[in-house]
């Protein structure tokens, strides 16, 4: 039968083979499920069509795993790895909720070069095939892509990443989330209290997928913790390290500035490819941390969910300085990205809670203009794309007229080099 779509919506069912011995100091806690967003019939996909899987696909999945290596051969195998896929510099986040198929694909149109999934809960994933299928869609067009998982169980890891190996390019732990929810689940930023379960969560995955395993991490407050933690992550098996560069106490990103100075310091200490994250608001930052600190790339995630085309040198206006050169008006603006994200939308779907968090992200600034428009939207339960074309349309002939700002400092094959 003829393919409507040509999305994928993972669901693969794997029994995974027989499992590794844990080799930890300490006993881990069962990862938490109470934190996460139960699917109600206001989550359902904003989309009726069926999505289906695909003939053809470049799967890394090849058979047996390639083998564990260590010392120069796994070096050599991460940097091999990393030019195969173009030595990607412009990388969408992970971020919850918000880093969705749909969202990559129109950060991709407008330059960004690698992505990574939402973090995803490595147990229910296992065990539940509706949030399989509702949280983690790709497409072909979908690469370089990195599916970020927490967990806390090795096991259980394992048998999550293993789902998704054929689809990806890197299998990522999640090892920087520093919010309460993941407090109570006992993973992500809160595992840097018990580094012998971190160890054996990469170690599980670097001996047993054929793809490599990326880490995303928080710097300590002290700095040879740092360099410390990076080191044993390389040793265990990571292949891509990106570095958040705040501590796990520093949430707010607006108020605490990213250590690039920490992170230019684990790029010298480590051998592998290392992505930053943290002070990226627009392109031009992106150049300017990656000649600071020596990374591969970097990472960008909420200046990207208020405007996609950051990556492109669009800015929005609060990023651009009154004597600023090289800088124009550009003929795209915050409607037109949300209706491209919309549209991709009802191609490839994906949970109307997901599509709602962008509609106030993209639309914030007009909102502060017409806030009625905004309590319109809030008090809309059921969600349509007629209902929220309709909204561009409003704040359109309301007046709104708020152009992105381009850049003209060049695009980023002008600017860096790549491999």
């Amino acid at each position: 039968m003829r393919n409507k779509l040509g999305s994928i919506l993972i669901q693969l069912h794997f029994n995974p083979e027989s499992k590794l011995n844990l080799l930890m100091a300490a006993k881990s806690q069962p990862l938490s499920t109470k934190s996460f967003l139960t699917i109600e019939e206001s989550d359902t996909l904003c989309s009726s069509e069926a999505s289906v899987i695909p003939t053809e696909i470049e799967s890394a999945h090849l058979g047996q795993p390639k083998g564990y290596l260590t010392g120069e051969a796994h070096i050599e195998r991460a940097w091999s790895h990393w030019k195969k896929l173009g030595c990607p510099r412009l990388v969408v986040a992970p971020m919850v909720d918000n880093s969705e198929l749909p969202f990559r694909l129109l950060c991709r149109k407008y330059g960004a070069q690698a992505a990574y999934t939402p973090m995803l809960h490595s147990r229910i994933f296992s065990e539940n095939q509706k949030y399989r299928s509702e949280e983690f869609t790709t497409c072909k067009e979908d690469r370089p892509l990195f599916v970020q998982f927490c967990a806390n169980d090795p096991d259980i890891l394992l048998e999550a990443a293993r789902r998704v190996e054929p689809y990806c390019d890197y299998v990522d732990i999640n090892f920087g989330c520093p919010q309460r929810i993941a407090r109570r689940g006992n993973y992500g930023a809160f595992l840097m209290d018990n580094l012998p379960l971190v160890r054996s969560l990469v170690e599980q995955l670097s001996k047993n997928l054929n793809v490599p395993v990326s880490c995303k991490i928080r710097i300590f407050p002290d700095l040879q913790d740092t360099i410390n933690y990076a080191k044993m992550l390389e040793d265990a098996g990571c292949s891509l390290l990106a570095v958040h560069g705040r501590t796990r106490e520093e949430k707010d990103g607006k108020k605490f500035r990213a250590n690039w100075d920490a992170i230019r310091a684990v790029r010298n200490a480590v051998r592998i490819p290392v992505l930053a994250n943290g002070n990226i608001r627009h392109v031009d930052d992106a150049w300017q941390c990656i000649k600071e600190t020596g990374v591969e790339g970097i990472l960008s995630a909420e200046s990207l969910l208020e405007n996609p085309a950051l990556f492109g040198g669009y800015r929005t206006a609060e990023w651009v300085h009154e004597n600023e050169e090289n800088t124009e008006e550009g003929e795209l603006d915050q409607g037109d990205l949300l209706v491209e994200y919309l549209k991709l939308c009802e191609k490839y779907p994906v949970p109307w809670r997901m599509v709602r968090s962008h509609v106030h992200k993209m639309l914030g600034d007009w909102f502060r203009l017409h806030p009625n428009v905004r309590d319109d939207l809030n008090s809309q339960y059921k969600l349509s794309f007629e209902f929220l074309y309709d909204i561009v349309n409003r704040l359109r002939e309301l007046g709104v007229h708020m152009p992105l700002k381009l850049s003209g400092n060049g695009s980023p094959v002008e600017t860096v080099a790549s491999c």
